[in-house]
């Protein structure tokens, strides 16, 4: 049992680790919003990550087929969706936001939770490593009797918790030295380095749609 629940929490730790936008994003805020804002961003990817454990748990070969049918339409609404909050990212006035408080309002973190959310939910890359992950530690699908059930999520909960947390607080320790020029740089290039990671799925996307049972030479 309690190895279940190591598995679970390096799950967490794995799954939040990748560089992909939602990471990007939770960097720009660690760094010109501080330590809260963050790690509040952070926590909208740990709750993605725990619906996917509970997908992976539960159904993992099932889910695995949902994806597989319509992978090339999962690709193009995230792509978009990703480019359009790259887009948001970079154009953002950074100068505004770090008045209306330092660490932010309450509005602005439940908006900060809200995007890494759609964000995580709107990107196919994450569930597939939540599935790899599970494969790999040996883990599901379980039956929702067995006792391991909730222990394992939350402790994939808790790891990739530990993991932003742990992140954003280190990021913010440098938001002191970064001047208002900088802090403008940062957002437009991490905007539009997720702009491209949009493009890039949508791109794939629309590349399966159209070559999509054509034949093969």
């Amino acid at each position: 049992m309690f190895l279940d629940i190591l598995k679970g929490f390096v799950i967490g730790i794995c799954a939040s680790a990748p560089v992909g936008p939602i990471a990007i994003l939770v960097i720009q805020k660690s760094i010109t919003r501080g330590h809260k804002a963050g790690f509040i961003t952070g926590m909208g990817a740990c709750v993605v990550d725990t619906v996917f454990s509970i997908i992976a748990i539960f159904a993992l070969a099932a889910a695995q087929r949902l994806i597989d049918d319509n992978r090339e339409l999962i690709l193009i609404a995230g792509g978009l969706v990703v480019a359009l909050l790259g887009w948001s990212m970079s154009t953002s006035n950074p100068l505004r936001k770090m008045k209306a408080e330092q660490n932010t309002s309450p509005a602005a973190n439940v908006k900060n939770f809200l995007q890494a959310v759609v964000m995580g939910l709107s990107n196919p890359g994450a569930i597939l490593v939540i599935f790899a992950l599970f494969a790999f530690f040996g883990i599901g699908p379980l039956d929702r009797s067995d006792y391991r059930v909730a222990p394992i999520i939350l402790s994939v909960s808790c790891g990739a918790a530990f993991y932003w947390f742990v992140v954003t607080w280190l990021l913010s320790r440098f938001q002191n030295r970064f001047n208002l020029r900088t802090v403008i740089w940062i957002n437009r290039l991490t905007g539009a380095v997720v702009i491209i990671i949009g493009l890039v799925l949508l791109g794939e996307g629309l590349f399966r749609a159209i070559f999509k049972g054509a034949p093969v030479m």
